[in-house]
């Protein structure tokens, strides 16, 4: 026989039923009202029992939802609700971000075919997994990961719009991470020779990395107007955590910028290329490819065809012990070996760390500026 039960943290009343097979079930009815709770329950047990078609089912709930509220129940298809979620994203989401959001949301609506005009409250766990396990088979295990993200979000604001009574990719884990190697970070003469190979542009695109320990987005991105030579300091909000940064320009770095600094316009980009290129395809991949093709010109990696950058044309991307990213961990090495306390230098690099706010509260610019100047000058 169905009954309800309520946790005491919760406001709303849980439906207990038995199935067909005599299995005791519980779902949320979303009520905080028990007469309307109760009914809920008894429907769910009818047609839990009578195993009824989808159809069948929705008809049921249909009527009572109309009983109830006085008001029709959502029907809403899963290509109508990607739409719909994007749209609600747009206004809080960041170009780049908005750009992945469309892509990964389109891959989901590919994979599923037919079935995406179907009612999302048909997509199962099981979709989710299959779904998982055709991007694993063509994709790195972080690509894979990033989709599965945007899939769970997608179905939360379904379940927070009540399209659905439960989440299909909650509980749809992360892949694992593959591949056997490590990111490690650049000796100096490491450095040096990628510099002798690198153009103007390049070579102070990599000094930026090294002296400001920032990622490859926030470096092609940087414009003068983010730069204060006077005060030698950089003001700017990293693209990917939306960290706003004060840091000091260490001195190799602050002579790249005088000597380059009339060939653009004042208000525009420092790296015009690399912006450019940026703007264009809303992510870095190009960028990393090119750098890539600097440091097999140095001969610090393998030759390689990005466009078969994989193990096969099914198989997952692998990756490379240096790339630009590199150019981060090997400031936050230098700093360390220079004996710059570990607080400053995550405040300096800009690492987000909950457990190191509980350690301090605020670094200083005197600091700031002694651990900039404490990185070797790989300019000799």
């Amino acid at each position: 026989m169905a009954s309800v039960w309520k946790h005491p943290n919760s406001p709303f009343w849980t439906a207990c039923f038995t199935d067909l097979d005599g299995r005791r079930k519980k779902r949320s009815t979303k009520e905080t009202n028990r007469r309307k709770a109760e009914k809920l329950a008894e429907q769910f047990e009818e047609a839990a029992r009578k195993r009824r078609t989808f159809s069948q089912v929705r008809t049921v709930l249909q009527d009572l939802h109309r009983e109830i509220t006085g008001g029709e129940l959502k029907s809403v298809t899963v290509r109508e609700h990607v739409k719909n979620w994007l749209a609600e994203k747009k206004d809080e989401t960041k170009p780049a971000t908005m750009h992945f959001y469309d892509a990964s949301s389109t891959k989901f609506l590919d994979f599923l075919g037919e079935r995406a005009d179907q009612e999302i409250s048909l997509v199962t766990r099981g979709d989710l997994i299959g779904y998982r396990k055709s991007l694993a088979s063509t994709l790195s295990s972080t690509s894979t990961n990033h989709h599965i993200k945007c899939a769970r979000m997608m179905f939360k604001m379904a379940r927070r719009d009540a399209l659905i009574a439960e989440n299909p990719a909650e509980f749809v884990e992360r892949v694992k991470k593959k591949g056997g190697y490590e990111r490690r970070p650049f000796t100096e003469d490491e450095i040096r020779r990628v510099l002798a190979k690198a153009d103007d542009e390049w070579r102070s695109m990599i000094l930026f990395a090294l002296y400001t320990g920032q990622r490859l987005s926030d470096v092609a991105a940087f414009t003068w107007e983010q730069v204060n030579l006077e005060k030698a300091e950089m003001r700017f909000e990293t693209a990917k955590t939306g960290r706003r940064m004060i840091i000091p320009v260490a001195a190799p770095l602050l002579s790249n910028l005088k000597s380059i600094r009339g060939k653009d316009k004042a208000d525009g980009p420092i790296h015009p290329r690399a912006a450019a290129t940026l703007n264009k395809n809303y992510k870095t991949s190009t960028l990393s490819n090119q750098f890539a093709n600097l440091l097999a010109g140095a001969g610090l990696r393998d030759k390689v065809s990005h466009k078969k950058e994989k193990e096969g044309r099914t198989g997952a991307k692998t990756g490379a012990q240096l790339s630009f990213h590199s150019l981060r961990h090997t400031a936050v090495t230098l700093l360390k070996e220079a004996g710059v306390p570990h607080a400053v230098v995550q405040e300096l690099i800009g690492h987000d760390s909950e457990q190191m706010s509980e350690h301090y509260t605020h670094v200083g610019s005197e600091a700031l500026k002694k651990a900039a100047n404490a990185l070797p000058d790989v300019t000799r």
